[in-house]
């Protein structure tokens, strides 16, 4: 018999050693500058994660910003926000243009900076002097008059609500020249300065003589004196249940979502016909899309929802959810879907803010993706995993919520990224795609802690057996925290992709159907036209 030793597989040999150490000190590889910030423009919110501090954050991403072109910068603002729904991020991408590249920030500001919020975080970040500069300068303060001057002035104040720094700090800084009579009211209104009531738009007159009576604690009678303006504006005032209700009326649908409990506490579902218009609302699917709402925002009011929301609404969020996911893609053949349940995925998704923090964890967020996958793929199998792969039943007629919830409250311990293909592998199972959702912290399954570069991670080497069985099988590995590492090395037959939006799955199609070019994720943002 030949010699086993001499002549074993030479598979585990031609694999790409570790370049890296991840943050939990083991073994992996880095991802390449490009794709680093992709990451990070995907995933990071600038707040305290399990591994690494708001500051970490932000430093890693003005230095991987340094290490690309202007264009990769202004391609990733925008696919940030408009694919990926981000907002600090593709705001802070957006003032690093304006030390770069200022045509190119001219190019992007108007599809980053889409809505006062956005105009707000700009402001922040360029006037905390983290890009190089703390004023606006020259070529931001005319793009933030640009931005007041292409809006209406009753959509100025509809988007006036927020403070540090609030519009009035902003008009302050850009000094922009009204053209109407109008408009000069209106900045004298938000500015605190001398202005003429009389010119104001309706909606701020209507508002200003709401605001009166209901101080005076004479509100009328009739609900349709409520204005119809941002409901934040109103929480202050001396209102009843017929005001409640009105509010709730004419609330748009993420406001609508993110309130239910205070629609509650104000006796809003106890008005007739309020409980199912509310429902019909939250499960109107052009008003779900619309809204652009992360999947685990679903799952996050559901959870929050108290036991004053009526149950057609908690329903109305889970028929929302089934909206919000339809983008998963119905992939031909085996899939299987890994979803890390280990310690570090028990915290924030979007990191610890002091007053803000989201009570949705990273865990919350790997299991809804698991949950949806299954739910369009019902011949796919969940197995997920800590220290070791764990065994799990889950019905794929079951509600994305009901299995996400489930998953969700698993026994937890710590990471090992190898275990379920290792269960495959023992198993000599066959599939065609694997789909991680991790933050790729793995440490169990590399006895080489602070040490890099003598072999493949044990990930790389569980799916080079798997490819020996399977070898058209592809793997996708998403990530959902910055931090920058990954354990499979990015190929041909391996996606390392992040983020929480639905695109994510537009991803997964496409490269499961190998439609992507080379560099997968990065060449879909360099695709994106400016």
């Amino acid at each position: 018999m030949a010699n086993k030793t001499l002549f074993q597989s030479i598979v585990g040999k031609l694999l790409p050693k570790t370049d890296a150490i991840n943050e939990a000190r083991a073994p992996a590889y880095a991802l390449e500058p490009k794709h680093a910030l992709a990451q990070y423009a995907a995933t990071g919110c600038m707040n305290h994660t399990f591994y690494a501090s708001a500051e970490e954050q932000l430093a890693k991403v003005l230095e991987l910003c340094a290490q690309v072109e202007p264009e990769f910068i202004a391609k990733a603002a925008v696919f940030c926000r408009e694919r990926g729904f981000m907002k600090d991020m593709p705001a802070l991408l957006c003032a690093v243009l304006s030390v770069r590249d200022r045509v190119l920030m001219s190019q992007v500001f108007p599809r980053v900076i889409d809505n006062g919020k956005m105009l707000r975080n700009f402001v922040q970040i360029m006037r905390s002097g983290v890009v190089g500069r703390k004023s606006l300068g020259t070529a931001p303060k005319r793009l933030v008059r640009e931005w007041f001057e292409a809006r209406e002035a009753e959509n100025v104040f509809m988007a006036s609500v927020g403070n540090s720094p609030s519009f009035a700090d902003i008009l302050k800084m850009v000094h922009p020249k009204p053209a109407t009579a109008e408009r000069e009211a209106l900045y004298g209104y938000l500015t605190g300065k001398p202005h003429d009531a009389e010119a104001l738009p309706q909606v701020v007159r209507d508002f200003e003589t709401f605001k009166t009576s209901a101080l005076a604690g004479c509100v009328a009678s009739v609900t349709a004196d409520v204005p119809r303006v941002p409901f934040q504006m109103l929480t202050a005032l001396n209102l009843g249940r017929g005001e409640w209700a009105e509010i709730a009326r004419t609330a748009s649908w993420t406001l609508t979502r993110m309130n239910l409990n205070t629609f509650a506490r104000h006796g809003v579902f106890e008005v007739k016909g309020m409980t199912q218009l509310i429902a019909d609302r939250l499960r109107n699917p052009e008003l779900v899309r619309r809204a652009r709402v992360f999947p685990y925002q679903l799952m996050s009011a559901f959870v929050a929802a108290g036991s004053g929301v009526p149950e057609v609404v908690r329903e109305a969020l889970q028929d929302a959810m089934e909206i919000a996911t339809e983008n998963v893609p119905e992939i031909a053949g085996k899939v299987y879907v890994f979803p890390d349940i280990s310690g570090s995925m028990h915290s924030p998704v979007t990191g610890h803010r002091r007053g803000s923090t989201t009570a949705v964890r990273c865990i919350d967020v790997a299991a809804l993706i698991a949950a949806t996958v299954l739910r369009k793929n019902p011949r796919a199998e969940v197995i997920p995993f800590e220290s070791d792969a764990v065994e799990v039943r889950l019905n794929p007629r079951d509600s994305v919520m009901t299995n996400a919830e489930k998953l969700a409250k698993l026994p937890c311990g710590g990471t090992n990224c190898s275990a379920p293909l290792r269960y495959l592998n023992n198993r000599r199972m066959t599939g065609d795609l694997v789909i991680y959702v991790s933050d790729s912290e793995s440490w169990i399954d590399s006895p080489h802690y602070g040490h890099w570069g003598g072999s493949a991670t044990a990930t790389m080497q569980e799916w080079a057996r798997f490819k020996e069985r399977n070898r058209q099988a592809r793997m996708v590995c998403i990530d959902i925290q910055p931090y920058g590492t990954v354990q499979a090395k990015e190929r041909e037959d391996i996606l390392n992709t992040g983020g929480f939006s639905d695109a994510v799955f537009s991803l997964i199609a496409e490269f499961a159907e190998g439609r992507l070019n080379d560099g997968h994720w990065v060449s879909v943002l360099e695709a994106v036209t400016l």
